[in-house]
């Protein structure tokens, strides 16, 4: 009487789907492990390795042109800055030849 007791307390539903998630797992394993799954294993590593190719040259000449934008800018910013310089000894010299009249 012990032992039917122990049978109808037990949630064979769940006792089923522990089975079929070993089964599932045991059967995984194999597919994951087989000649073909690394041949799929093998073209999507050198699928990544490509578009990491990709995108470092992408990047490098990203790099390449915003060192040249930033180079222009300086040259711009000297330029301005002489002209501001210009101007201003200009304005110097005006008013101390006004003053000296």
């Amino acid at each position: 009487m012990w032992l039917g007791d122990c049978f109808e307390c037990i949630n064979w539903k769940k006792v089923g789907i522990f089975a079929g998630g070993v089964l599932f797992g045991t059967a995984g394993l194999k597919i994951l492990g087989s000649k073909d799954a690394k041949k799929v294993y093998v073209q999507a590593t050198a699928a990544a390795l490509r578009a990491k190719d990709c995108v470092l040259d992408t990047a490098a000449t990203l790099q390449e042109n915003a060192e040249d934008v930033l180079a222009a800018a300086k040259d711009e910013n000297t330029k301005r800055a002489a002209e501001i310089v210009t101007d201003e000894e200009l304005c110097a010299d005006s008013e101390s030849a006004e003053k000296s009249e």
